[in-house]
């Protein structure tokens, strides 16, 4: 059941599709990445870059992404959810339409970062808004069915773009987030109530921040989840940033056959989610994630030793992506649950610091395979495979009770 004190204030606002609402924000952090991956190798060719150069317009959004989130959190604490999101939603518009017109590589990395800064506010907001609305005990289970709808996006996105790219050039993509942005943001000016019902006017000063900053970090449970999570996060994310280098220019995938690849990859974190939706009632939390952490263990070491008996064919890049990407449908909802769930009054700053995790974790990785990209699969197996081993480690080495039951 919804706590008791937030049942009102939704209530009033019973014709609003919130969950979909959440399900659309969610979705703007993997269309933001996805939907041009088809275009990286023709803006290395066209602006004359190198692939790290490029490589940048995935990690500067990582970084502005990450540290929004550290602002963003702490600001909805404050003010309310619906304001800041209004406002990030606006950035982000500006930020996609900046990138459409970017006429070199320096601005469209610059216009990437304040298009992050936007779709930060997206995410953080999306993910308080759960913990507002829903009991703890069903938080997880929203997360998960959530996170089944939010699949479609890193499945359908890779098709789109490739698609994109072909008939229309890389530009047609960041066309396509302008109206999807704009679209959100209609939506959320019409339908969207606040959530918020315990704001903290001391959220955003100093000694609240502080204050906030160590009841978060100094709880195990926090880390006992949030590291496991990011550490899968950047699993994936190794897949995202390395995966069309590796499927078009190394095994010679056609551009317009890329998407298909990486969505057959990608169906793996919808297979997860469902997987995790039947584990949680049977297990509970804290064992789906060992066997979400264990999966993602089998999926690096595979990929290393295919990798290693000489298998270079694309069918082997998209089952180690399929399982990395199922790995982390099971670990991600137990994850961000349990990293914001113990903290009724602090969910904006628990879902910005975990968030922040995330995108340290992946912006390490991404300029890791952008710099050690040699024209071999070698360098995104080797990668895969640490993480893998990573994620197994993390989460029995910071296990801890579980507060989220079946």
């Amino acid at each position: 059941m919804r706590q008791p004190d937030t049942i009102a204030p939704l209530a009033q606002y019973a014709h609003a599709p919130v969950l979909l609402l959440i399900i659309g924000l969610l979705m703007l952090q993997p269309l933001s990445t996805d939907l041009y991956l088809a275009s990286l190798p023709s803006l290395a060719t066209g602006f004359g870059a190198p692939a790290a150069t490029v490589q940048l317009t995935l990690s500067m959004f990582v970084i502005g992404f990450g540290g929004a989130q550290l602002i963003v959190g702490p600001l909805s604490d404050r003010f309310g959810r619906r304001p800041v999101l209004i406002w990030g939603l606006s950035l982000y518009v500006v930020g996609s339409l900046l990138c459409a017109a970017a006429p070199d590589i320096t601005l469209l990395i610059v216009a990437r970062f304040l298009q992050a800064l936007g779709c930060c506010s997206g995410v953080i907001v999306a993910r308080a808004i759960v913990r507002d609305a829903y009991a703890p005990a069903d938080s997880v289970r929203v997360i998960a069915r959530a996170s089944s709808w939010i699949s479609l996006a890193p499945l359908s996105g890779p098709i789109l773009g490739s698609y994109l790219q072909v008939a229309f050039g890389w530009r047609a993509a960041f066309v396509a987030l302008s109206i999807l942005s704009a679209l959100l943001l209609a939506a959320v000016v019409l339908r969207l109530p606040e959530t918020n019902l315990h704001k903290n006017p001391k959220a955003t000063e100093l000694s609240g921040l502080a204050q906030n900053y160590r009841l978060v970090l100094g709880s195990r449970e926090f880390w006992a989840h949030a590291l496991p999570g990011a550490l899968s996060f950047g699993s994936i994310f190794a897949f995202i940033s390395g995966s069309s280098l590796v499927l078009i220019r190394v095994l010679g995938v056609p551009t317009e056959w890329f998407g298909y690849c990486f969505a057959i990859g990608v169906s793996g974190y919808l297979t997860g989610t469902i997987v995790c939706r039947r584990l949680l009632p049977l297990f509970g939390a804290a064992v789906t994630l060992r066997i979400g952490s264990t999966v993602s263990l089998a999926a690096g070491a595979v990929f290393l030793a295919a990798v290693g008996a000489g298998l270079a064919h694309w069918s082997v890049v998209v089952l180690a992506m399929f399982m990395t990407m199922g790995a982390h449908g099971v670990n991600f909802p137990v994850s961000q649950s349990g990293s914001v769930t113990p903290f009724p009054q602090q969910a904006g700053t628990a879902a910005g610091l975990m968030g922040a995790l995330y995108m340290c974790v992946a912006f390490a990785v991404g300029t890791v395979v952008g710099a050690s990209f040699d024209g071999t699969l070698y360098p995104l197996a080797l990668v895969s495979c640490a993480l893998g081993l990573a994620v197994f480690a993390s989460v029995r080495l910071t296990a801890t009770p579980l507060t989220v039951t079946q």
